[in-house]
């Protein structure tokens, strides 16, 4: 069953023309495609194996359209982007931590022990931000999208690297953060923080299938 294969791939390597990802596009569809042929090992007829790979997978046309969409998406945009949001969400949080300890006002009092009261909701949304850094890095750029996660991931990092610097080193006075400021609390920010860059990667694996 090569020949319903190759034709699907040469049809798809002629549709993306110069493309700068051709050759790792290629080799990841030769590789779903390969994924078909074993699940479909009953099938013998090649017009039927070729009507079940377009099935799955899309037509070729439907693919080079899909890829020179996703060219008008740079993956400096993508990167800068999630830095941006990462440390909007810290700047925000650092400043409700300032203003509540400087001024002390009432509603901001309130917001501050509703949210001390969930941190663990906190954190997991936290995660899910970078679940989903990872997978749209994956389903926008593939392949290509792994040398940009670590990039993203790296840089995105910083903020949260400097507040730990700032609160171990007491340049932050530990009491803004009570009542979190506990063991429990620290080792728990220091295995999140860990954990990641494994979920962004989870989430690139992810987005990267669901780009097929």
């Amino acid at each position: 069953m090569e020949r319903p294969k190759n034709k699907f791939l040469e049809e798809l390597e002629k549709g993306l023309g110069n493309h700068q990802d051709k050759k790792s596009i290629l080799l990841e569809y030769e590789a779903h495609i390969d994924e078909i042929l074993i699940e479909s090992y009953d099938c013998n007829d090649e017009n039927e194996m070729l009507e079940r790979i377009i099935s799955r997978l899309g037509s070729p046309e439907e693919i080079t359209v899909m890829w020179e969409e996703e060219l008008s998406v740079t993956p400096s945009n993508m990167k800068w982007l999630f830095i941006l949001m990462n440390i909007l969400f810290f700047g925000g949080g650092s400043l409700l931590t300032l203003f509540h300890n400087v001024f002390q006002w009432k509603w901001l009092s309130v917001i501050w022990n509703h949210l001390t009261a969930i941190p663990t909701l906190i954190a997991f949304i936290y995660m899910f931000f970078w679940a989903l850094l990872g997978y749209e890095i994956g389903k926008g750029f593939g392949h290509r999208g792994r040398s940009l996660l670590k990039k993203t991931f790296l840089l995105s990092l910083i903020p949260n690297l400097m507040l730990m610097v700032l609160t171990v080193f007491e340049i932050i006075p530990h009491s803004w953060f009570e009542p979190l400021l506990t063991k429990t609390f620290i080792i728990a920010c220091i295995i999140f923080t860990i954990i990641l860059y494994p979920i962004s990667w989870l989430g690139y694996r992810w987005g990267r299938k669901a780009s097929i």
